[in-house]
């Protein structure tokens, strides 16, 4: 069964029929005609569109899986793919959870443990709190701020996707921030915890592939960048990293240095299964561990493009008690992918209002024909409408050359074929098709040099 909607859910279904195994689909009231609906060889209405009532129910899919002879569920991304009570109880009901332990969910969810975690290793996170803050301490409050220095970030303990995170600049702002981060965070993870970290200023953001299997095997499949971004949340991404700090020898052993430190964070607390193990990089090139996303990542794709590997295939394996394959084990010692890949992420959105959700019913939906070099990972189809109840995420588009160069050249290429129309209540709505293009049009990106702010100021016209 894929616990999960949209183009992820067509996209573990179809290494699922590579591989001969049957398939259930789950879906919303919302989610009737959706892709991976019909690409199932089964599929069960879960209940109406809200995902607390459908998506993040335990209770309805554990029944669901239970009653159809289930026996491995794989949770995609978001949604309950870290969410150690989920693990928990398909354990109870006999099930296998594609993913990590839920004790090792629940550390990595937790990103107070996880910073205690990466310490252990003997990986620096940056300076913070060594455990969460009471929101309510206004004296302590100020003493680590003024310990750990601004500007710093507030963050929520059990957050993730941007969630529950601020910048803050000046003491002024503190209180405020701190009490916003505890109620994003006790509304979108029931947890209202807090703590403090610096803010690492003209940040990129970094992140190591690893593949940890139940037979000694653990190995990284290169880095992605993942520094465009918006709200906290990835528009491009792609795989290796070209920051400037990883040119030249030294460069050459940053990054050695890197993958080794993901792998000794993992393998500390016996992981098994797909992860990524996240960075946050100085202008120079210092890093800091960030979190462990303990699932499949969205950008997985620019990583299989550039390695070979089907990463869903390697969970499976992963799952089913089997070593990861034998061209997964060649990868480490082979920490350098195989030319360029560049992945978009295609959003009904509004980069001109702050990026906001543009809900509508898509009259045209036109993806790029066919090529070698490119992937389309849709989740939504000509006709259908793109609710509010969901992320506003229509696909991804993927590309590989054999330099970054002819990357570039062949994403802006299929970005400028693909057409779309859609109307929303009050006319036509708007996607980010132009502005992804403005992006890789960018000096700072074709240079490299671009940091986790730069989209957010291109698209308010400061950059």
């Amino acid at each position: 069964m894929v616990a999960n909607r949209g183009e992820i859910a067509c996209r573990v279904i179809r290494t699922a029929k590579k591989l001969g195994i049957p398939t259930l689909a789950v879906y919303s009231e919302a989610d009737a005609t959706a892709p991976h609906v019909a690409l199932a060889d089964e599929s069960v209405c879960i209940g109406p569109p809200p995902v607390a009532q459908s998506y993040l129910s335990i209770e309805k899919l554990v029944s669901v899986a239970k009653s159809h002879g289930v026996t491995a569920v794989h949770p995609g991304y978001g949604l309950l793919s870290e969410n150690e009570g989920f693990a928990r109880a398909l354990a109870a009901a006999g099930i296998t959870f594609v993913g990590p332990s839920p004790e090792v969910l629940e550390a990595f969810g937790d990103k107070i443990k996880a910073r205690h975690v990466a310490r252990a290793a003997g990986v620096s996170p940056p300076p913070g709190t060594d455990g969460p803050i009471a929101i309510d301490d206004a004296e302590t409050l100020a003493k680590e701020a003024e310990r750990i220095g601004y500007p710093l970030l507030v963050k929520a303990a059990g957050g993730g996707g941007g969630i529950g995170m601020q910048v803050v600049t000046k003491d002024k702002q503190l209180a405020k921030a701190v009490a916003s981060c505890s109620d994003r965070g006790r509304s979108a993870f029931g947890d209202p915890r807090v703590y403090l970290e610096r803010y690492v200023t003209s940040p990129k953001h970094i992140e190591v592939q690893v593949l940890c299997d139940g037979h000694g095997n653990a190995v990284t499949v290169g880095e992605r960048e993942c520094s465009m971004q918006r709200r906290h949340q990835k528009i491009i991404e792609e795989a290796p990293s070209a920051a400037p700090f990883f040119e030249g020898e030294q460069g050459a052993a940053r990054r050695a240095a890197l993958h080794e430190a993901a792998l000794g964070i993992v393998t500390s607390v016996g992981y098994r299964g797909a992860g990524t193990v996240e960075f946050v990089a100085s202008e120079s090139g210092e890093l800091f561990f960030l979190e462990v996303n303990a699932r499949l990542q969205v950008e997985h794709c620019v990583t299989e493009m550039c390695s070979g590997l089907d990463l869903v295939e390697e969970q499976l394996r992963i799952a089913a008690g089997l070593p990861i394959s034998t061209a997964a084990r060649r990868k480490a010692h082979a920490i350098a992918l195989q030319g360029h890949s560049i992945e978009a992420r295609v959003y009904a959105e509004d980069p001109a209002r702050h990026f906001a959700p543009q809900p509508g019913h898509l009259e045209k939906l036109t993806w790029p024909a066919p090529r070698p070099w490119l992937r389309v990972e849709a989740g939504y189809t000509e006709g259908m409408d793109v609710t509010p109840y969901y992320d506003p995420m229509l696909a991804k588009l993927v590309v590989h050359g054999d330099t970054r160069h002819q990357a570039i050249e062949r994403l802006d290429e299929v970005l400028a074929e693909s057409s779309i129309r859609l109307v929303g209540a009050a006319g036509l709505a708007t996607t980010n098709l132009s502005f992804c293009r403005q992006l890789l049009a960018s000096s700072a990106f074709v240079d490299a040099t671009y940091d986790t702010s730069f989209a957010e100021a291109l698209a308010k016209g400061t950059r």
